[in-house]
């Protein structure tokens, strides 16, 4: 069997938790943020913990981990 590789994007996106939960960086911070309030910039200051549903999908990318 050949070995299962990593998505190359997938590995610059994203990290495990040391609980196993995956975190990533929010959306919406790099341009046109005049348009948002001050509300939405610091609610979406640093990473999140993905949702479920998409971790399934996500650890697709990463058969071996990080």
């Amino acid at each position: 069997m050949p070995k299962l590789k990593t998505k190359s994007g997938a590995k610059k996106r994203f990290k495990i938790t040391a609980t196993g939960k995956i975190k990533a960086g929010v959306a919406g911070k790099r341009h046109r943020l005049i348009s948002h309030n001050a509300k939405y910039i610091r609610s979406n200051r640093g990473t999140k913990v993905m949702a479920k549903s998409d971790v399934a999908t996500i650890m697709t990318y990463l058969p071996n981990g990080l």
